[in-house]
């Protein structure tokens, strides 16, 4: 059973912090943490009110989640606490969440809040409780390389989620372990029944934790009233096309529900223009990339300087490309790169680190 926790000392001397969320994977990483021999302490963050984000009253599913967090923690004889971040997350996932979309961009909470709320203030919980390490369930894999620890792609790729880790840093990951990395998913719900875990058949999540109907555009009003604010759609060789309703509704990429039917051929979303408030549209081809400026690299690869690949969405494919400064300069030009997601950059299965994207570059003329 593959465990990463890499503790030095006796174990039964030592303690571990597991960040319990209330689904199978961290419970399972508490159960593996428990068995180590190691003092095991779950922590749960209380982020948000489920039932007030979906507009279902009467039921808080973050509620249910810390449930069956301490329920885990029960079963398994460990500590757990519970700690509001509430008002946190609010601020610093939520808020900017809204504020992205409302800036045109295309916003990836999951990366924020792992960069805040989870790998910055859950850290501070777990070093004033005095562990050794934080384990969380995340699939990824801590891999230790002749210059310290590395961040690698999971075993399993249908379930890898280093794009979203990407900002963490050298120090966190010195601190960080990630024992489900080596494991498919069965596997771990296979350990979740032998343990008698009864989270073990409990869905994953699909959805952004806090938008989980996919209703996106209802979670930025709630934020920012005049979000709705209609503009014009404009070709990309400037030509109106009629109105839209409301930036909010909109992404890189996107061609249904653009409403501008009696067209040649298929439009898609080029880019948002927030200080004209306009959707700028255009064929395909108008979404090719050559290159595309980062801000706030995190740079997790030492003196790494061969060629790279990098990773633009969530479920795209890695793409040949290189680092010129903050330049990421594609080999062949890449379609939907948007700003405000993030391009993770690899070596293989190796992170080497990555930024936001804060624009691109054409790599055709717009209108072609």
């Amino acid at each position: 059973m593959p465990i990463d926790f890499q503790l030095e000392a006796p174990l039964s001397a030592r303690r571990i912090v597991v960040a319990m969320s209330g689904g199978v994977d961290s419970s399972v990483v508490a159960a593996l943490a428990a068995r180590t021999g190691a003092e095991t302490i779950g922590v749960t963050l209380q982020l948000y009110d489920h039932g007030a984000a979906t507009g279902r009253a009467g039921s808080c599913c973050a509620g249910q989640d810390i449930r069956d967090a301490r329920a885990v923690a029960d079963r398994l004889g460990i500590a757990h606490y519970v700690f509001d971040y509430e008002s946190r997350f609010r601020e610093s996932v939520i808020a900017d969440f809204a504020d992205e979309y409302m800036a045109g961009r295309t916003p990836i909470p999951c990366v924020k809040c792992n960069m805040g709320v989870k790998f910055t203030d859950l850290f501070a919980l777990a070093r004033d409780l005095g562990a050794d390490c934080l384990a969380t369930g995340h699939y990824v894999r801590r891999v230790m390389g002749p210059q310290g620890a590395e961040l690698h792609r999971a075993l399993d790729p249908a379930r890898d989620q280093s794009y979203f880790l990407f900002a963490t840093t050298a120090a966190q990951l010195d601190y960080l372990r990630f024992p489900l990395g080596g494991m498919p998913k069965p596997q771990v719900r296979a350990l979740a029944q032998d343990l008698g875990l009864a989270v073990a058949l409990k869905p994953d999540s699909q959805d952004i934790c806090f938008v989980p109907d996919g209703d996106y555009a209802k979670i930025v009003r709630s934020v920012r009233p005049d979000a709705d604010a209609s503009g014009p759609i404009l070709h990309v060789d400037g030509t109106p096309l009629g109105m839209h309703r409301g930036l909010i509704h909109y992404t890189v990429g996107q061609r249904k529900g653009l409403d501008i039917g009696g067209q040649p051929s298929p439009l898609y979303v080029i880019r948002l223009d927030p200080e004209r408030r306009a959707v700028i549209v255009g064929p395909k081809a108008a979404l090719a990339v050559a290159s595309a400026s980062l801000g706030d690299i995190n740079w997790l690869g030492g003196d790494f300087t061969g060629p790279l690949t990098a990773k633009v969405r969530s479920m795209a494919r890695p793409v040949p490309a290189r680092l010129d400064g903050n330049r990421l300069v594609f080999d062949t030009p890449e379609l939907g790169v948007a700003p405000g997601q993030a391009a993770v950059l690899y070596d293989g299965d190796r992170v080497l680190g990555g930024g936001w994207i804060d624009a691109t570059q054409a790599a055709v003329l717009e209108g072609v």
